[in-house]
């Protein structure tokens, strides 16, 4: 920990090779978005949705790889409570009842001595899907116009704000690109849905939380080194604010580790968007919202004078 005592780390000069690495990143991630698809849950494309009860525990990945092949798709699975009551979501098409009939005959082929009874079943239609995926991308945009005016207001820049949402634009679409590259590797859920986006929303409030903590240094900054270069005081605001952001992302990164380990299998999948987010979110606070307001205020600086 000796290193952030007085730290006097050379970000301007990184920020070049970082900003590749995030261009790599980001251009990753929108083509394959573009080129495999969002893997949405049941909650934004509609589907079924059943609630079972076993007499005995079940295990829910195996239960998972079972019920694939008849249902014509990977289903969402997820524990209800106990080891032994399944929440059992899948778009396949038909009759609820028949589409009951075909998962219940499986199950009790997968486990003939573990008694099954069914609970609860659910639809959720293709328009109220579409009206819940709607509701979720604007409450991100939403999210996204309120920082952009807040960082403005606050501190009478706009290429703050730019910085501020870049950044968070940054994290939220390398996230996606992860879990859509990861969907058909990983042994947990990690489709978009109602979980998801909270998780995203609360990563834009922790990368947020960062990133307004190194604009202030940098106000105060401004106000204290008057004859500073802006790029060297830029570099001094970072390493002020290092120890700060280091430490709060390290036990915050161990709670949501702890999460995703120890969670269980319907938090998995938000655990994991927290612990990507939480290292994105640390990274371009340091890297990317501080490159754009460098890059900008040169720009701004530069058209003032011609």
């Amino acid at each position: 920990m000796k290193w952030f005592e007085s730290p006097n780390f050379n970000f301007i000069k990184a920020q070049q090779i970082a900003m590749f690495v995030s261009a790599v990143l980001f251009i990753g991630s929108i083509v394959a978005i573009l080129t495999m698809g969002l893997n949405y849950g049941i909650d934004f494309r509609g589907g079924k949705e059943f609630v079972f009860d076993f007499e005995n525990d079940v295990d829910v990945v195996e239960m998972r790889n079972h019920l694939t092949e008849p249902l014509q798709g990977t289903p969402e699975l997820k524990l209800f409570g106990s080891q032994s009551d399944i929440l059992i979501r899948t778009d396949l098409e038909g009759d609820i009842s028949d589409v009951q009939n075909l998962i219940l005959t499986s199950l009790q082929e997968l486990y003939p001595d573990n008694p099954v009874t069914i609970i609860k079943t659910d639809v959720v239609g293709p328009r109220f899907a579409e009206d819940l995926k709607m509701a979720a991308i604007n409450s991100i945009l939403f999210a996204v116009a309120v920082v952009f005016i807040y960082i403005l207001i606050r501190f009478k820049g706009w290429y703050f704000s730019a910085g501020a949402v870049a950044a968070l634009i940054h994290d939220v679409v390398i996230v996606l690109g992860i879990f859509t590259i990861l969907e058909p590797l990983v042994p947990f859920n990690v489709t978009i849905d109602q979980a998801l986006i909270a998780a995203f929303l609360t990563i834009v409030g922790y990368s947020l939380n960062d990133t307004v903590v190194v604009f202030d240094r940098i106000r105060e900054n401004s106000l204290i080194y008057k004859t500073m270069s802006f790029k060297d005081m830029i570099n001094k605001s970072l390493n002020d604010t290092l120890s700060r952001t280091v430490i709060t992302s390290v036990t915050t990164l161990f709670v949501v580790s702890v999460l995703f380990i120890f969670g269980g299998e319907v938090l998995k999948g938000f655990a994991f968007a927290l612990v990507l987010g939480v290292i994105l979110g640390t990274y371009s606070s340091l890297f990317v919202a501080s490159t754009f307001v460098v890059e900008l205020q040169s720009r701004a600086m530069k058209a003032k004078e011609s």
